[in-house]
């Protein structure tokens, strides 16, 4: 299975997610112009791209996904209350290219399990994904908190792709109204860089993982800050990281193609 993060915060987002016959999108949240060039600039092509999963209906999630689907032919998979959110502004979908997903669905090479995540939305989920060779990745953002469900939806991942969207202190003495920074803050808002830390400590064990830091704000965190702070709370939780550990720490990029991840 081989991952990139084309773009990972809160001005837009899309994973691309490939095994040996299936390419699939997670979240289209770009123009469609710029998801090409992202997906052309790292060899691949849109047009063998066969489905795009939307976690939710906030336009950082599904900017791009109905001009991606007409021009490719791609199908668009979401649960029903997320597809009634949105579809006002997808535009048309061919009706073949509209899927509902529900809990699971099988996508060429991939089996696609979805779970709740607590967000302002009207039906936010995660997904993980797993191959015919049994390999898994996850994708999780857009969360107020780091529930039960999430753990577990997550918990047998070989790569996971986690919040960490803001550090506290830029938030509180920053530029939001008053009103968005309680949002961010809330149970449905958004995890904080050390929120990020705790939900990983919560889910590590002895198996190897890969652990990409991605959905960072572009006012109310830095990358190295959040990648600090999230490495130092590791650490000083007793957790190796690096090619000594077990343990991989990245970080998704929020405005252009991280490096490939293969996961072997």
């Amino acid at each position: 299975m081989k991952f990139c993060s084309l773009f990972s915060g809160s001005s837009g987002n899309s994973l691309f997610v490939q095994s040996q016959n299936t390419s699939l999108l997670i979240d289209a949240g770009c123009t469609g112009k710029a998801l090409t060039g992202a997906i052309d600039s790292i060899g691949e092509k849109a047009s063998d791209v066969k489905g795009i999963l939307i976690s939710h209906e906030h336009g950082d999630h599904t900017r791009g996904a109905g001009i991606m689907s007409r021009k490719f032919n791609i199908p668009i998979y979401a649960n029903e209350k997320t597809w009634a959110a949105m579809e006002r502004n997808l535009g048309k979908i061919a009706p073949e290219n509209r899927r509902i997903l529900n809990g699971e669905a099988s996508i060429g090479d991939f089996n696609v399990r979805s779970f709740r995540v607590p967000h302002d939305a009207a039906s936010c989920i995660g997904f993980t994904l797993e191959d015919r060779a049994g390999k898994m990745m996850s994708s999780v953002t857009d969360m107020g908190v780091f529930t039960k469900e999430i753990r577990e939806g997550i918990k047998d991942s070989d790569l996971i792709l986690i919040e960490s969207n803001h550090d506290v202190e830029m938030l509180k003495y920053g530029p939001y109204p008053y009103d968005l920074k309680r949002r961010v803050l809330s149970e449905l808002g958004h995890l904080s860089n050390e929120d990020s830390a705790a939900a990983i400590l919560s889910f590590l064990d002895d198996r190897h993982r890969q652990i990409i830091l991605g959905h960072l704000s572009g006012t109310n965190n830095v990358p190295e800050l959040a990648f600090k702070t999230v490495e130092n709370i590791l650490i000083s939780a007793g957790v190796e990281i690096g090619t000594a550990g077990n343990l991989e720490l990245k970080l998704a990029s929020r405005i252009k193609p991280s490096a490939y991840t293969v996961i072997e």
